[in-house]
């Protein structure tokens, strides 16, 4: 009944999704969302991932354009615009998701990332930590930019000075590598990091492996904030303090944001900033009581 529907209409009910890493447990419980809430309208979902590569996410793109699908949900990469803005000049319906482009006028939903950061920074202070460490990603992707910002601001209005092997910036491909070395920098600076945010999950977890392996314990040396919430965080030894962002809001305001551009194309833009919630945990305890712990022993 799917195709003689989709004859009368002229629409295929299928939607196309993009994501950035299919590896990654937050995108791959996007998809899940996305997929249910599109059911839920009707809609069947095609989804592929970009694996942070610009040119496999515009393969996907026309792939998906060639199968017909009435519009988009987009993680976008890094140097993907000039695809988004040619999916607006032919007008087909989508929404950027998780990520967007501050320049160029789009439909999106996406999470607070800046209040995210500065709330995840502020909180390590409150908690006594003083030197704290940022590993990000070395990106353009504004979303990136503004974890790096939130933390910066934080730091700032707190009136500490940062030190600038606190901040590390690893590109994508080599996080194996380059995770390790950005750790030692911070460790070795003379101001060594009390505590560390990281900026994503995959970030996290390669660090803490090491973090182990350098025998370090969390929190006692190292308080820990990292965003993406994962089941991993609680098979730590510590479970770990993480920025949650609004998985399932995400996903279903996406779908529903779509699906009223495919039947209302002359919509105006809807652009919606979700806040994240810090869900604090052991790895971030307060650095006095730890301290008082071991003069009692």
């Amino acid at each position: 009944h799917y195709l003689a529907r989709s004859l009368r209409c002229g629409k295929s009910y299928t939607l196309g999704l993009v994501i950035a890493d299919i590896s990654n447990p937050f995108f791959a419980n996007i998809a899940r969302v996305v997929e249910n809430e599109a059911k839920r309208f009707g809609y069947t979902v095609f989804y592929g991932s970009s694996d942070e590569d610009a040119e496999k996410s515009f393969d996907l793109i026309d792939m998906l354009i060639n199968r017909a699908v009435d519009g988009f949900i987009i993680v976008p990469t890094e140097n993907s615009q000039p695809k988004i803005r040619y999916l607006l000049e032919e007008n087909i319906p989508f929404v950027l998701l998780d990520r967007f482009f501050p320049e160029i006028q789009t439909n999106y939903v996406s999470t607070n990332n800046y209040q995210a950061s500065f709330d995840a920074c502020t909180h390590l202070l409150e908690m006594g930590y003083k030197n704290i460490g940022l590993l990000g990603y070395e990106s353009a992707l504004h979303h990136m930019k503004e974890r790096i910002r939130g933390y910066e601001d934080s730091l700032n209005i707190h009136g500490v000075q940062a030190n600038a092997k606190w901040l590390r910036k690893v590109r994508i491909q080599e996080i194996g590598v380059k995770t390790r070395e950005a750790i030692d920098e911070m460790l070795s600076s003379d101001q060594p990091v009390d505590a560390i945010i990281f900026c994503t999950y995959s970030l996290a977890v390669n660090s803490l492996k090491y973090i182990n392996e350098l025998g370090l314990k969390v929190p006692e040396d190292l308080g820990i904030v990292s965003f993406g919430q994962a089941e991993l965080f609680d098979l730590y030894q510590c479970p770990i303090t993480y920025i949650m962002q609004q998985m399932n809001e995400l996903g279903k305001k996406a779908v529903e944001i779509l699906i009223q551009k495919i039947e209302n194309p002359d919509l105006l833009t809807q652009q919606v900033l979700m806040q994240a919630t810090l869900i604090k945990r052991a790895s971030s305890r307060k650095k006095e009581l730890k301290q008082a712990k071991k003069s009692s022993n």
